[in-house]
């Protein structure tokens, strides 16, 4: 049976039915949830980056404490460490439980779509503990925006310096440069123009690189000075990237945040935020007229972000082919959450280890360990990255213990329909219903390939 649209839009733009409240159910719907505040956020807060800025001030100067023997040094700052990693893993239950519960589930995607699509990982640099602060602080605000103002935020805030070593990049010819002998870092210059904006194989060249490289220097970032634009350290003259002159003999972060506005205004980032769009929410392979509706609608609004999202949610062919995608272990969660009427008082009975045993190890082991993406292209996207045998038996495994510890007393055939409503064939209801025992049959309709795809 083909399914509805309220049935298309709630799993395939958002994480599912809910047994505990209502979500948007039509294109019309979804894009209206945008325009509304950002309530579950607000409800549900988490750490500014400011916040992180002190406690890790508050770690400098405990381990200069522990270096010197002082009095109680040692036991303070095995303390603060442990605050560190439990504030983490806090972090961790607040990503599940708002898309748990929020009305908004397409809201929630967007941000899941836009932090990978402006992926900074966790796998060193002390960066899993400022993590959640940058998605929420740089991601968050802009997902229904402008992409001008979203690619600023992400590009210049202090994790995505850090993550791509912007912060150990020099103008060789400035006066830091000329007095310490360093010189540029790359990293986060190619990444905006292969990742962040036009695109894997479009027109730039590596003297674009070089040159943007040059043009990013003086952006700066550490805990003791926070975020500043070094004059310093910025490459003195002007830089050509794509043709276009920028900065003279003064730099300026003008030049910087104009350069961006540029690269958002391209017409190859248009098509590249277009087929990502198409490949994340409707098939690893999407129709051209699809990509081309939001490429247009990008382009005719000058990278207004509601206008793409329209364009692809007008489009016949996102609303076909159900079943396309695979859900990455993050949404299988949350949906599952969703699905078995979990409450935020469950959730917040969770204990750090259940977290860990319940949250963190179960994603490790399907592939996807919490914020720590392989690479700054973040997660991959085709289905047969994810539907794996070690991934499903990872998913099998998963939905035995959480059924077992989270899940309402629900018959498995009533369960089925509730989740995935006509997606669930008689056929299949009737499988699920001969299962040994209530554990099982949930657990089935968990692992099957109805709910883990999209």
């Amino acid at each position: 049976m083909k399914p509805s649209m309220e049935t298309v839009a709630l799993i395939r733009f958002g994480y599912g039915f809910s047994a505990l409240s209502k979500s948007a159910t039509t294109s019309a719907d979804l894009l209206a949830g945008l325009t509304t505040p950002d309530t579950i956020a607000k409800t549900l807060p988490i750490a500014s980056f400011a916040q992180r800025e002190d406690e890790s001030r508050e770690m400098a100067v405990l381990r200069r404490a522990r270096k010197l023997n002082e009095d109680g040094a040692l036991e303070a700052l095995k303390a603060a460490r442990q605050k560190s990693v439990y504030s983490h893993l806090e972090e961790m239950r607040t990503a599940f439980v708002r898309p748990m519960l929020s009305p908004d589930g397409f809201r929630e995607r967007l941000f899941r779509f836009w932090s990978d699509h402006f992926t900074v990982a966790g796998r060193d640099k002390g960066l899993r503990f400022i993590i959640s602060a940058y998605g929420d602080e740089a991601i968050r605000p802009h997902i229904a925006g402008n992409f001008r103002d979203l690619l600023r935020a992400a590009v210049t805030h202090p994790a995505m310096l850090i993550y791509l070593d912007q912060v150990l990049s020099i103008g060789p010819n400035s006066a830091a440069g000329k007095r310490t002998g360093r010189g540029l870092n790359e990293n986060l210059a190619r990444e905006v123009l292969e990742l962040h904006t036009l695109g894997v194989g479009s027109s730039y060249r590596q003297q674009d690189v070089r040159q943007f490289a040059e043009l990013l220097t003086g952006l700066m970032y550490d805990f003791k000075n926070g975020f500043r634009f070094r004059h310093n350290a910025a490459e003195p003259g002007a830089e050509v990237v794509l043709g276009q002159s920028y900065s003279g003999e003064t730099a300026a972060i003008d030049d910087i945040y104009q350069a961006l506005d540029d690269l958002a205004l391209h017409p190859e980032t248009a098509t590249h935020i277009a087929k990502k769009l198409a490949v994340h929410f409707v098939s690893d392979d999407p129709d051209p007229g699809l990509v081309t509706a939001i490429a247009s609608a990008y382009r005719d609004s000058q990278g207004d972000l509601m206008a793409s999202y329209q364009a692809m949610l007008a489009h016949p062919s996102a609303w076909l082919g159900f079943g396309a995608k695979a859900k990455q272990p993050f949404d299988f969660m949350v949906s599952s959450l969703r699905a078995f009427g979990t409450t935020k008082a469950q959730m917040t009975d969770l204990k750090i280890g259940e977290l860990r045993r319940y949250l963190a190890a179960p994603m490790e082991v399907m592939g996807q360990p919490w914020q720590r993406a392989p690479g700054p292209d973040g997660w991959p996207e085709t289905l047969d990255d994810w539907i794996t045998p070690q991934g499903l038996a990872a998913r099998v495994q998963w939905a035995l213990i959480a059924t077992d510890r989270l899940a309402t007393e629900t018959d498995p055939a009533a369960f089925a329909g509730a989740a995935l409503k006509e997606v669930a064939d008689d056929g299949f209801r009737r499988a699920v219903g001969f299962s040994e025992s209530r554990l099982e049959g949930m657990a089935l309709v968990l692992a099957s390939p109805q709910f883990n795809r999209r």
